[in-house]
């Protein structure tokens, strides 16, 4: 029967699953046995559905869902990439695609400009968020989803791409030429204190190009008087372990130590220093982190603070303190596999949650707290492993009201800005810019009739209750009060975008200001507000850096 697997296919998927784990040396020897037992069962279930299952099944979905479930019983960063999501990967893992240089959304049927990239063809066209699409080398993009629309304006650089838009009513047909998109790593640098000297470095990524890039923006900053120097890490993920040595190569000198990474089989106990005079050894630097912060952004921030060379500030970070190696392995597919644990200069590995063990339903663990050790900074400060990088100064930012989610899942702050710039040339600086009343008045009336929802935490352990008295058969007896406290707790809109005009503000003045200046606007807006930057200035412009770092605070 076609559809079964022979004998023969069952000792090449044997042998090729081997090859593929033969570097683990003695440790698969040992597991030899088992291991082909369960490849030749998985193949005989393999087969067995393909032949007997009732409905008609697609053996590539089949294999990819179970190749899924197995990645995901280990951790969440081992990972199968089949060919088809090549491109994708490539993307993620170097910020580099051809293309215009452009966001995009769907709003219903249509297909809009979401945010262009400055410098590159969308933005230097002309082209505004808002604006539809209505056509990309002549095909109508009307009823395509994202993805879909992403493909046709994508490309070779190099190649033209004709694309008509729509803005207020009018159509517009532009020939581009697509370009080799690179997401910046550092999308802004700047000064945040001009009388201090203070400068301001944003990183977003690790990919290939971190270093030189950041190597770049300070050397700039630097050529300018830069005295003192704020990074920012919030919400990077981490990327590539390399680039985060090379980051704290322009802080710290030569042959320093930065992280270590120890696996299970020996290829992988290598420890990494750094291979260059520093850049600047001396600047004070505060380097500012959040729960998002993660990876290789922890490598920076944690061997700063091992170091004694940068203050910490802001919240305790993520806690990813694993390693992953993309293998090649048959038919042009990937997999993603955690191969070590990395270990930052005082010692520690950061890692909070322990993959190898799993509550009683299936979760896995964060690292217990009698497991936790305490290390020390070069200067004998005391830090700790298994919960991720905790700062030397604290701040913490209360979440956006819910409401702001409403407005932002119905595109209302983006809608709004789109009208705003229709109708004002120029908003000034983005630092100055403010929501007036008369603004926030008119926004007030533009999303007044317009449908958003949204639930608070309030309205979800509600929800967590009526099950539960649904299931133990309370519910009918206490309706009536349930249902009456649901009314009192159920959010007036009007009330609240009043109560909490602050938040609403807040992102509705960024979104304006990118609709005038692109993302550098964005950040010089949002940065002349923050509480964060406004700390780490006083720890630089007090001398708190010297206190904290030398362990007498």
């Amino acid at each position: 029967m076609k559809n079964t697997i022979t004998r023969r296919m069952k000792t090449m998927l044997i042998i090729g699953t081997i090859g593929l784990v033969g570097g683990i040396g003695i440790a698969a020897g040992d597991n030899y046995f088992e291991i082909s037992k369960n490849i030749e069962v998985f193949t005989e279930v393999y087969k067995e559905l393909n032949i007997y299952y009732v409905d008609d099944v697609n053996p590539g979905e089949i294999m990819k869902t179970g190749i899924d479930a197995m990645l995901t019983s280990l951790d969440p960063y081992t990972d199968y990439i089949p060919e088809s999501d090549i491109e994708e990967y490539r993307f993620q893992t170097t910020g580099q695609y051809g293309g215009i240089g452009a966001l995009i959304k769907t709003q219903g049927d249509k297909v809009m400009v979401s945010e262009p990239y400055e410098t590159f063809p969308a933005a230097t066209a002309g082209f505004r968020a808002g604006d539809e699409i209505i056509s990309v080398d002549g095909k109508k993009v009307s009823g395509m989803d994202t993805e879909q629309a992403s493909k046709l304006l994508k490309g070779q650089a190099g190649t033209n791409v004709k694309i008509v838009t729509r803005r207020a009513g009018v159509e517009q047909e532009h020939t581009l030429t697509r370009m080799e998109i690179k997401i910046p790593d550092v999308p802004y640098k700047g000064f945040v204190d001009e009388t201090n000297k203070v400068g301001y470095v944003k990183l977003n990524g690790f990919t290939a190009t971190a270093g030189t890039d950041v190597r770049n923006a300070i050397k700039e900053l630097k050529d300018q008087g830069m005295q003192k120097l704020v990074l920012d890490l919030r919400g990077n993920g981490g990327g590539l372990l390399r680039e985060a040595v090379n980051i704290v190569n322009l802080f710290v000198p030569k042959n320093e130590k930065v992280v270590e990474t120890k696996g299970r089989i020996a290829e992988w106990d290598k420890s990494y220093t750094t291979l260059s005079e520093p850049l600047d050894a001396n600047v004070p630097l505060v380097v500012i982190v959040d729960e998002g912060s993660a990876s290789a952004s922890e490598i920076v921030a944690g061997a700063l603070q091992d170091l004694d060379r940068a203050v910490i500030l802001g919240e305790r970070t993520y806690g990813k303190g694993l390693v992953q190696q993309t293998r090649d392995i048959v038919y042009n597919n990937k997999v993603k596999v955690t191969v070590a644990k990395y270990y930052i200069p005082s010692g520690r590995c950061i890692q909070k949650i322990d993959y190898a063990h799993r509550d009683s339903s299936g979760t896995a663990v964060n690292v217990s707290d009698s497991a936790i050790k305490a290390f020390e900074t070069r200067n004998g400060r005391p830090v700790f492993d298994g919960r991720g990088i905790a700062p030397d100064v604290t701040i913490t930012e209360p979440d956006l009201a819910k409401v702001v989610g409403g407005l932002a899942v119905k595109d209302l702050f983006f809608d709004y800005a789109n009208k705003y710039r229709a109708t004002h040339d120029s908003i000034g600086k983005p630092e100055t810019f403010v929501i007036t009343d008369a603004i926030y008045e008119d926004f007030l009336t533009f999303v007044k009739d317009k449908e958003f929802t949204y639930d608070t935490e309030s309205l979800d352990a509600l929800d967590e209750l009526v099950a539960a008295a649904k299931k133990e058969r309370y519910y009918e007896h206490s309706e009536k009060a349930i249902e009456a406290l649901k009314a009192e707790l159920k959010p007036n809109k009007e009330e609240e975008l009043r109560r909490f005009r602050d938040d609403v503000s807040e992102v509705l003045r960024g979104e304006i200001v990118s609709r005038y200046m692109l993302q550098t606007g964005r950040y010089r807006a949002a940065l002349a507000t923050d509480p964060y930057l406004k700390r780490a200035l006083e720890v630089l412009n007090t001398g708190e850096t010297t206190t904290i770092l030398s362990g007498k605070k």
